[in-house]
């Protein structure tokens, strides 16, 4: 059964809507997974991470000791956080930031099915066409590759959207407010040290590097 969590704290921020959980994943590409080593002691691990439909997919390498918990069924939480602004208001106090910030709940299940078809999936979300541009991933890579689904049945979602919230007082005094959008821009392509002369940076890469921020 699908569940979305009503936070205690900042009830005015949260969001019920699928499509905004949906909105925000699909825009960014790090998570960090919260659990609890098999000796107790708490980990955080970052993460790159795709939606996939009604699930989000992360992978790494089998040997991977903390990939290896999560897909024994070890309960755990993923963060995904925004930053969208800088709220200026008129007093540091009341100066914050605009942000959406999820955290799903539950375990991961191990994804067997199609791996190829996953790490397309990710290539894309970070290259897009770049997936046509490169050889086809071999056997003993999709071996040594171990792709996670954690479902999206059980989440909770803030979404901080609004303007400075000054005091009367301060709204009559002199200083000035309001907000400073963030937005994710991308620079020139740097070529590696090792790339081979008359190799031409490839059509993906150059709308990656010529896209705007949002």
């Amino acid at each position: 059964m699908k569940h979305h969590r009503r936070p205690i704290r900042l009830p005015e921020k949260v969001s019920s809507e699928r499509a905004d959980l949906d909105a925000l994943l699909d825009t960014v590409r790090v998570g960090h997974f919260a659990v609890v080593a098999e000796d107790g002691s708490p980990a955080v691990i970052p993460t790159m991470v795709v939606r996939d439909g009604d699930r989000i997919l992360a992978h790494g390498s089998t040997g991977s000791r903390w990939m290896r918990r999560l897909a024994a069924g070890a309960p755990t939480a993923l963060g995904i956080t925004a930053y969208d602004g800088v709220v200026v208001a008129r007093s540091a106090f009341e100066s914050s930031i605009r942000y959406r910030s999820a955290v799903v709940f539950g375990r991961c299940a191990t994804v067997t099915e199609d791996k190829e078809r996953f790490l397309d999936l990710v290539t894309e979300a970070l290259i897009p066409g770049r997936s046509a541009e490169v050889r086809r991933p071999t056997r003993a890579e999709l071996a040594a590759t171990l792709v996670l689904a954690l479902p999206l049945d059980d989440w909770s979602l803030k979404v901080s959207a609004g303007w400075p919230e000054d005091e009367d007082s301060d709204v009559a005094g002199p200083a000035w407010a309001g907000v400073v959008p963030v937005h994710e821009a991308y620079g020139a392509p740097l070529p590696a040290p090792d790339l081979r002369d008359g190799i031409e940076v490839p059509p993906s890469v150059r709308a990656l590097s010529a896209r705007a921020g949002d």
